[in-house]
């Protein structure tokens, strides 16, 4: 690895992960615009922020079939092609279905970001895996909060959603230049010698299977709480897009400092300590009124902020045969299931609306009712039951993820125990 210039290998993975979360930071502010302006509904446009997450799990899982054998410098100039191609189709969108490729092109090239990414911070770092992971996986809360204040700022001044878009386009164009001038590793699992028989037993194995799932309940609980806060909430506080980058923020802080509290509680100590503090928070999040909010948006924050890196960090760790294709998997599994449930909430979501209108209410009649009519106000009254509803649904997952870390923390130990 002599000709492998680890640091300026992984500030770039950070600038395509800053994209790939500018990505989603951007798009939670814009969502009302972009309702507005192009007149959808709460189903199209949960649709269309699906499509992210359809794209997403689409190229990680091809990356992690196929990046063992192109190699991950290939895979990261193929999403810089994508990020590129979808950012300038989302600026010059003409409505739904422009909108629904230009997400579909983002989440692809997102995918590919961490297909490629994730086991390249794994191979740099080879003994510091979750840590590094974490480092690498702050800027995806980073992009957020700064997507999210972009958003706040510029709506501020009057500037419109496209240009909020462009901001994209320079972070894109800087770790696209880098990837393509830079000398790579191969894989973690390459260089160790595991044969791919080796790497399909390791993801067969009941521990992987069991972490597949739980990696649908961390990434539903984070990512479509993130994605669709700022919507929930946009009738219970004028500062909705606030409680976004306030959650970000702290996810920020915490995986920066993630070393000390991952080497004292062990990654599922950390796992189980963190679906306790989620419950809290989104319990919080979805009875809570007024200032209060930003108290559970912080302590949310601060629940799901080691979820993802750590679940990855956790499969490098302790299922290194499994190699780039079991740290992919993990990825691909998290964001189809947001997803779907993205999907279905949306549908939930209008039904919910549609419930507390008046009896017989046409739910199209009251979106397109203008402003400061009494029809108006009742859709406001009506999504302001519905949001903390949609979050008290969401509860559900991460109670069902503190009895699964728990029955972790107690076979992780027992293991531990064995092997002494």
């Amino acid at each position: 690895m002599q000709n492998i210039q680890k640091s300026k290998l992984f500030w770039a993975s950070c600038l395509a992960l800053l994209v790939t979360s500018l990505s989603f930071g951007i798009r939670a502010g814009i969502m009302g615009p972009l309702s507005a302006e192009f007149n959808l509904s709460a189903s199209e446009l949960a649709t269309i922020t699906a499509t992210a997450f359809w794209g997403f799990p689409l190229a990680i899982i091809v990356g992690a079939f196929v990046v063992d054998i192109i190699g991950m410098k290939r895979l990261l100039v193929m999403a810089f092609l994508f990020h590129l191609a979808g950012i300038v189709l989302t600026i010059f969108a003409q409505g739904y279905w422009t909108l629904f490729l230009s997400t579909l092109l983002i989440g692809i090239a997102n995918g590919t970001v961490e297909a490629a990414c994730n086991p390249l911070v794994a191979a740099l770092y080879p003994d510091n895996k979750t840590t590094k992971l974490n480092h690498f996986h702050l800027w995806f809360p980073g992009g957020i909060v700064i997507g999210t204040l972009i958003v706040y700022l510029l709506t501020d001044m009057g500037i419109g959603w496209q240009v909020q878009m462009g901001f994209m386009l320079i972070p894109a164009l800087i770790y696209g230049y880098l990837f393509y001038q830079l000398e790579f590793p191969v894989t973690e699992r390459v260089s160790s010698g595991y044969s791919t028989a080796d790497m399909y037993k390791a993801v067969l194995s009941p521990l992987f299977l069991f972490m597949i799932i739980c990696m649908f309940g961390t990434a539903i609980t984070e990512l479509f709480t993130g994605q669709w806060i700022s919507l929930l909430m946009a009738n219970i506080t004028q500062n909705a897009i606030l409680i976004v980058t306030l959650t970000a923020g702290v996810m920020v802080v915490g995986r920066a400092f993630a070393e000390p509290i991952v080497h004292r509680f062990s990654p599922s100590g950390v796992l189980l300590i963190s679906a306790v503090i989620a419950v809290l928070g989104l319990y919080m999040l979805s009875t809570l009124t007024g200032n209060s909010i930003f108290i559970a948006a912080l302590i949310f924050g601060i629940g799901v902020c080691y979820f993802w890196p750590t679940m990855i960090g956790f499969v490098a760790e302790y299922i290194p045969k499994s190699g780039a294709l079991g740290i992919n998997l993990m990825g691909g599994a998290g964001m189809f299931a947001v997803s779907l449930y993205m999907m279905f909430m949306g549908g939930y979501y209008d039904e919910l609306i549609a419930k507390h209108l008046p009896a017989g209410a046409d739910l199209d009649n009251y979106v397109n009712a203008p402003a400061g009519t009494q029809m108006a106000a009742a859709l406001h009254d009506a999504k302001n039951l519905a949001g903390p509803e949609v979050l008290q649904t969401t509860l559900i997952i991460p109670v069902l993820l503190v009895i699964a870390f728990s029955g972790l923390v107690f076979y992780m130990r027992s293991r531990k125990l064995a092997n002494a």
